[in-house]
């Protein structure tokens, strides 16, 4: 009974990655793109998905202005 559960919680997830796959790859190539361009560096990229990823979690409104300021160069005051 297990193994089965096992297959069909595979087959799901399986679907599901091929379904998100198209859409990982725009980011990838979103990325690529900004980093070519010159428009952000690495570290910037990531700390813009960082405060997103704050933003979209509610979470502590402090940690999203510190990454702004990781991005825009400013300052905490």
């Amino acid at each position: 009974e297990k193994k089965q559960y096992v297959k069909e919680y595979i087959r799901s997830l399986s679907a599901i990655e091929e379904c998100i796959e198209p859409y990982q790859e725009q980011k990838r190539e979103l990325r690529t793109e900004f980093r070519e361009n010159g428009w952000l560096n690495t570290d910037e990229i990531r700390a813009a998905v960082k405060a997103y990823r704050l933003y979209k979690g509610k979470f502590n409104i402090d940690e999203v202005v510190d990454n702004f300021n990781a991005i825009s160069g400013g300052t905490n005051e």
